[in-house]
C-alpha cells in the first residue's frame, strides 16, 4: 500500500469558532503543501466569486452582487489550491505504476497525484494507462458507442460541470437514444427535487440571498453549514448580530452553527472572545428525528393558536395564507393533534418543553427562513422531510414573501443548474418536443437509469457503458464492494476529469481517461475565450470567467470534449452545428435560452450581471404550478424516517455519514478535521460514551462495523478507531465515502431514491 502522508493521529476536544486564525493557519497548510506558497494562487483567490471572476468550483452558495474582499471560504480555497496545484500527473506516472497497483493507494493520494496531462486509454496486458491521441480516443469511444444498445448506456454527471457543458452532454446522449442521465443530486437533493414540486410546485427554494438580510428568524435542519456552505455564515452573523434567532436541529454539534469569528473582520480576528454564538438555540436530536421534531413545533404552534383564540388575541397560524394559498391543511391539523407527545418525545430524543420553547419563538417571528441539508434528504422517507419542513413553514405563511422561505442548500458548485438545462433521467422535465424541433431528432421517452438504477444495472450486467462528466461515480456511491466487483464487466467506460480517482481505477473492456481544463483555467476557442455560466443554489445564474493558464497545452474544455463525442458518434443524427457552438458558447446560451425561454430571458445579455439574474420561481411569488394550483400540506405517513432500521435489536447502532473540513465530497484534502479535533486519520467512529460501555469498547480501540441489514449481504469496513464524541445514545457516525460499503443498495428514500446514508444499521465488531 502506498504510504500515505499522514500525521500521527491524535483526537483532542475542539473548541474554537469556526473561521479565525484556524482556518488561515490550515489555508497556508495547504498552499505549503500543493507548491503554491509563493505563487499568485492569492491573487487568483481574490478573483473567486467575485462578478469578473469564476465561480468556486466547490460548494453552490450565492455569489453576491456587491462581494467582500475575500469573498471565499477555508474549504472553498482549499478546493481551488487542490485544483491549481503545482503537481502534474502525466505519462510518467502511469509508466511507473500499474492500475491494480494504485487501487491500494488513499483517494487523498490519488488525488494529490496533481493534474492529469493528456488522453489515456487503459492496457489490460501491461495493466496500466498509456497516452492517446485525442483523434484516435474520439474515433474509438464513437465506434464502441455505435456498437451497444444506447439504453445500456449511462451518461453521467457531477456538479462540476457548466450549463455550457451540461446542456451540450444531454443532447448527445438524447440525440444518441439514451435517457439514462444519472447525475450527482441523485445522491443527495432528489428528495427535495421530488418533495419541494409536490408541496409547493418548485423543484427548487424560494430564498435568495437577500431574504438574509429582512429575515426574523432562521431554522437548520440537518446541515453542518461550517463545512459544506461556509459563506453562508456571513450572513448568518449578520442576523445573530440583529438579534435574529436561529434555531438548530442536527444530531452533532457541528462548530460552524455553534460559534463563528469573521476571518474578514480585523477587529474580530484580533479580539480574544470565541466569535458570534452563531445558534440561539442547538437542539442535538436523534439521527432521524427530524419528522417527530417537526411535528411536535407544529402541535406547539396549534397549541399556542388554540389560545390566542380563547383570549381573542391574534392568530398564530396564517389563516388568511392557509385559507388563500393552501390545500390539505385539515389532514395535517389531525395528524399533528393525533400525535402523542410520547411518541414524539421517543422518537425526536428532544423534550416537549424544548420543542414548545421553539414553537413561541417561531410564534413571535414574521418572516423565517428554513434552510437544510442532507440530514433531511438522506433517509427512506426523505421526501416526507421536505414535505413537513413546507408544513412548518406555511403554517405562518413563511413562503413566497421577502425574508422568508424554504432553502434547500444544495452541494456541488452547479448541481442545481444541470437540471435546469436538462440532465435528468426524467423525461416530463425535459422540452423534448422543443428538442425534437429544434434540432431534428426523436428523443428517446422512457424514462431513464438514475445513480441507484444504474448501481443495479452495472450488477445485473444491463449497464454496458458508463461516461462520466466528472466525479468519482464508484467511490461516491452505496454498496461499493457490488459495484465495483461488478463495474469490470462493462464494456466502456470513460471520464472525464482533471485528476486521478478511484472510478479511474476499476477498468471496463475499453477504458479511456480524457483530462479537461479547470473551470479556473482560460479557454480559448476560436472567437478568443470563452466564459461558462452556472447556477446557485438560490436559482440565480451567473457567469465564470476563466483565470489561470491551463495546467496542459493538451487539455481540453468540457464543452470541446462532448461536441467531439457528440461528432464521433452521432454526426448525421441531428442538425446541431458543434463546432459553431464550441467556436462561441455565446451560441449555446442562445439555445438555452430557445429551449428554456421561461428562465432564460436575455441569457448572454443578463449572465454577467452582478450578483447574477435570478430564474422564474413563481412559488417565491405565491405562484403554485401544481396540479391543484395550490401550496399542498403533506402529512407523513408516520414519525419514522428510516422504517427499516430496528434500532430495537441488541447490538445494533444508526450510523450517520459525515465529511470532515478537509474535504469537499468525495474529495479528501488532507486527514485533519480540525472542528471536530480529529487529527492524522478518518478511520474512526464517532460513538456516545454510554454505546462504547454498553458493547464494552474502550477509546481508541480498532473495530470493525458490519451492516445491520438482514439481507445476505456481507457489508464490513475494517479499522476504524472507536471516538467518543457527543452524539445521541443509539447513533455513531463515521466519514463519506469511507463507509459507504455499508450502505445496502435497498436502502433508499421511498421515492427519491437518495441514498438513505444518513441512517444506516450497523453493528460492531472487535476483532479477533
Amino acid at each position: 500500500m502506498n504510504p500515505s502522508t499522514t500525521d500521527h493521529v491524535k483526537i483532542a476536544k475542539y473548541d474554537h469558532p469556526t473561521g479565525g486564525w484556524g482556518s488561515l493557519k490550515s489555508l497556508i497548510r495547504r498552499a505549503r503543501a500543493e507548491g503554491l506558497l509563493m505563487s499568485g494562487i492569492w491573487n487568483t483567490l481574490l478573483r473567486q466569486n467575485k462578478p469578473d471572476g469564476y465561480m468556486c468550483v466547490s460548494c453552490s452558495w450565492a455569489k453576491p452582487a456587491e462581494p467582500r474582499p475575500f469573498e471565499f471560504c477555508e474549504n472553498g480555497a482549499k478546493a481551488t489550491m487542490w485544483d491549481q496545484t503545482k503537481r502534474r500527473c502525466g505519462p510518467d506516472f502511469f509508466a511507473s505504476h500499474s492500475v491494480n497497483e494504485l487501487l491500494d493507494w488513499p483517494d487523498h493520494d490519488l488525488e494529490k497525484q496533481g493534474r492529469l496531462l493528456e488522453p489515456m486509454r487503459y492496457n489490460e496486458v501491461t495493466d496500466k494507462y498509456e497516452p492517446v491521441s485525442w483523434e484516435e480516443a474520439f474515433r474509438s469511444i464513437g465506434e464502441e458507442l455505435n456498437k451497444l444498445d444506447p439504453k445500456s448506456v449511462v451518461f453521467y454527471t457531477s456538479g462540476r460541470a457548466s450549463l455550457e457543458a451540461s446542456f451540450m452532454y444531454q443532447l448527445f446522449a438524447r440525440i444518441y437514444g439514451s435517457s439514462n442521465l444519472p447525475d450527482s443530486s441523485n445522491m443527495c437533493h432528489e428528495s427535495t427535487s421530488v418533495g419541494l414540486p409536490e408541496c409547493i410546485g418548485s423543484p427548487v427554494g424560494t430564498v435568495q440571498l437577500e431574504d438574509f438580510a429582512h429575515c426574523d428568524m432562521m431554522f437548520f435542519f440537518g446541515h453542518n453549514t461550517g463545512v459544506n456552505a461556509p459563506r453562508l455564515l456571513h450572513p448568518v452573523e449578520e442576523a445573530r448580530r440583529r438579534g435574529v434567532p436561529v434555531i438548530t436541529f442536527n444530531p452533532l454539534p457541528e462548530r460552524g452553527l455553534k460559534r463563528f469569528k469573521n476571518p474578514q473582520d480585523p477587529r474580530e480576528m484580533l479580539s480574544p472572545g470565541p466569535g458570534t454564538k452563531m445558534s440561539s438555540d442547538f437542539l442535538q436530536l436523534r439521527g432521524g428525528g427530524d419528522i417527530a421534531a417537526m411535528t411536535g413545533i407544529a402541535k406547539a404552534v396549534l397549541a399556542l393558536d388554540d389560545a390566542a383564540k380563547q383570549t381573542g388575541a391574534p392568530c398564530v397560524l396564517d389563516t388568511a395564507f392557509i385559507e388563500e394559498h393552501t390545500h390539505g391543511f385539515d389532514a395535517f391539523e389531525a395528524y399533528v393533534r393525533g400525535t402523542s407527545w410520547k411518541h414524539i418525545e421517543a422518537r425526536s430524543g428532544l423534550k416537549q418543553a424544548d420543542l414548545e420553547h421553539v414553537a413561541y419563538v417561531y410564534s413571535r417571528a414574521s418572516a423565517v427562513i428554513g434552510n437544510y441539508g442532507m440530514g433531511l434528504t438522506q433517509h427512506r422517507h426523505g421526501t416526507e422531510n421536505v414535505h413537513m419542513l413546507c408544513n412548518l413553514l406555511m403554517m405562518r405563511g413563511n413562503v413566497g414573501k421577502r425574508g422568508a422561505g424554504i432553502s434547500p442548500l444544495r452541494g456541488h458548485s452547479n448541481v442545481q443548474g444541470q437540471r435546469t438545462v436538462g440532465i435528468s433521467e426524467k423525461p416530463e422535465l425535459v422540452p423534448l418536443d422543443k428538442f425534437a424541433e429544434f434540432y431534428r431528432f426523436e428523443p428517446q421517452r422512457e424514462k431513464g437509469r438514475d445513480t441507484v438504477e444504474t448501481c443495479e444495472g452495472v450488477i445485473d450486467g444491463s449497464v454496458k457503458a458508463f461516461i462520466g462528466l466528472g466525479g468519482n461515480f464508484v467511490r461516491a456511491v452505496p454498496e461499493t464492494g457490488l459495484v465495483e466487483a461488478s463495474w469490470r464487466h462493462l464494456r466502456l467506460h470513460v471520464q472525464i476529469a482533471t485528476k486521478l480517482n478511484r472510478s479511474h481505477l476499476i477498468p471496463g473492456a475499453v477504458t479511456y481517461l480524457l483530462p479537461c481544463l479547470s473551470r479556473i483555467e482560460k479557454d480559448r476557442q476560436a472567437t478568443g475565450e470563452q466564459h461558462v455560466s452556472m447556477e446557485d443554489s438560490t436559482a440565480c445564474i451567473h457567469g465564470s470567467f476563466g483565470y489561470r493558464p491551463p495546467a496542459s497545452p493538451k487539455l481540453l474544455s468540457e464543452p470541446k470534449i462532448v461536441a467531439e463525442l457528440a461528432k464521433a458518434t452521432v454526426a448525421a443524427k441531428s442538425s446541431i452545428p458543434w463546432d459553431e457552438w464550441i467556436d462561441d458558447y455565446a451560441r449555446i446560451r442562445d439555445e438555452i435560452e430557445r429551449c428554456y425561454p421561461q428562465h432564460f430571458k436575455d441569457f448572454n445579455k443578463r449572465f454577467l450581471t452582478p450578483g447574477g439574474f435570478h430564474r422564474d420561481i413563481k412559488a417565491s411569488n405565491r405562484v403554485w404550478e401544481t396540479p391543484n394550483k395550490k401550496a399542498n400540506f403533506k402529512p407523513p405517513t408516520a414519525l419514522e424516517t428510516d422504517p427499516d432500521v430496528d434500532t430495537a435489536r441488541p447490538g445494533v447502532l444508526t450510523l450517520i455519514t459525515i465529511r470532515s473540513n478537509d474535504q469537499f465530497n468525495t474529495t479528501v484534502y488532507g486527514y485533519n478535521d480540525r472542528l471536530r479535533g480529529i487529527y492524522g486519520t478518518r478511520m474512526v467512529l464517532l460513538m456516545n460514551d454510554d454505546d462504547i460501555r454498553a458493547i464494552g469498547l474502550r477509546e481508541g480501540q480498532e473495530i470493525d462495523v458490519i451492516s445491520a441489514a438482514d439481507d445476505g449481504i456481507e457489508r464490513c469496513v475494517r479499522g476504524l478507531r472507536v471516538t467518543p464524541y457527543s452524539i445521541p445514545r443509539g447513533n455513531c457516525a463515521g466519514y463519506y465515502p469511507e463507509l459507504n460499503p455499508l450502505i445496502p443498495l435497498w436502502h433508499r428514500a421511498e421515492k427519491a431514491h437518495v441514498p438513505a446514508a444518513k441512517s444506516v444499521p450497523v453493528r460492531i465488531i472487535r476483532p479477533e
